[in-house]
């Protein structure tokens, strides 16, 4: 592809803009991590987030950078991206995380940072065609997919500690989950770092492709770019956003103990083989899935079904809305950048 000339006030202001955007995630999609172990008592908030923080900067040293090469280039032909399309996509997604953040709506920050990519590049090019449909297709999917895996994997956790604790007292089941959460949070909240800091990876990788200064080759990218993501990350995490942490917790179904414990671990298994695989999904959905599936378990009328069906509009409405946002900013971007 043919390298842009861009100067390096713009080169630097778009990557501290993703920065940005990848410490919003954090403080958006900590809750995530942390919302069970805080709706049970396990952890006070401060411990929680301190160690779900850990937790997703460890990752830096457990996943390879598969999601980061589906977001550089598997979501759009890295030929119609340029600055003023990176700045309209990390924009178009932050304001939509601000948006969510401040109403306590868990929705996802990785299809708002891809829907904002897509919208950007769709309305410098006219149309359509820069969408690479094998990977972004791929994204649109695991927007039904990965809740029903977590509903599926929560679900069946749950079911499963029932039958091998079946002959124990819920006081003793609780206290040996009391510890069990911490590890199936933990590994959660690894999942998270894992998947989500890869995101920002893709987008300045992408940003530095165009410049002319990193190749498609995952070795021509900067060590403080991957650190510097990661760290972005954990520390929006550790300031948290309490207000999706009370929806997560508490608003859609009861938890316990044993209960956050699955949801927890269901959520990371899911997470964990997505990141795998290299697929961008998104961990709030993943999450929610999980508490929708361990609650159903129980009762089914232990969950608000009204509140998770608003969710799931929201989850829709995502990609279009950070799309249409982002073709806003890719405007605005022509003129100043």
């Amino acid at each position: 592809m043919e390298h842009l000339n861009i100067s390096m006030w713009s080169l630097v202001l778009l990557i501290a803009v993703a920065f940005a955007f990848d410490f919003m995630n954090g403080f958006h999609d900590g809750a995530n991590s942390i919302s069970t172990i805080v709706a049970t008592g396990a952890l006070t908030p401060k411990q929680a987030v301190l160690f779900a923080a850990a937790f997703n900067f460890i990752a830096l040293w457990v996943f390879q950078l598969h999601v980061a090469a589906t977001i550089g280039k598997g979501t759009v032909d890295p030929a119609y991206v340029d600055h003023f399309v990176i700045f309209g996509a990390l924009m178009g997604a932050l304001s939509w995380n601000i948006i969510t953040w401040y109403y306590g709506i868990p929705s996802s920050s990785s299809h708002a940072l891809v829907g904002g990519l897509v919208g950007a590049t769709v309305v410098k090019a006219g149309g359509i065609a820069p969408i690479v449909w094998s990977g972004f297709g791929k994204i649109l999917l695991f927007i039904i997919v990965s809740p029903l895996i977590g509903f599926f994997l929560g679900g069946m956790l749950m079911v499963l500690v029932a039958w091998t604790f079946r002959k124990k007292s819920p006081h003793q089941v609780s206290n040996w989950f009391r510890y069990g959460q911490l590890f199936a949070a933990g590994a959660y909240s690894l999942g998270h770092g894992g998947n989500d800091a890869q995101k920002t990876i893709g987008i300045i990788w992408l940003l530095m492709i165009t410049a002319g200064i990193a190749t498609p080759d995952v070795a021509s990218l900067p060590n403080w770019v991957v650190y510097g993501c990661y760290g972005a990350i954990a520390w929006g995490t550790y300031l948290g956003g309490w207000r999706i942490v009370k929806t997560m917790g508490s608003k859609i179904t009861k938890l316990n103990a044993v209960s956050g414990s699955c949801a927890s671990m269901g959520g990371a298994i899911s997470l964990g083989l997505a990141t795998l695989a290299g697929i961008p999904v998104s961990t709030t959905h993943t999450i929610t899935g999980a508490i929708v599936g361990v609650g159903t378990a129980q009762d089914v009328r232990a969950v608000r079904w009204g509140l998770t069906f608003n969710l799931v509009i929201a989850w829709v409405l995502t990609i279009p809305a950070s799309g249409l946002i982002s073709a806003a900013f890719w405007y605005v971007g022509r003129s100043f950048l």
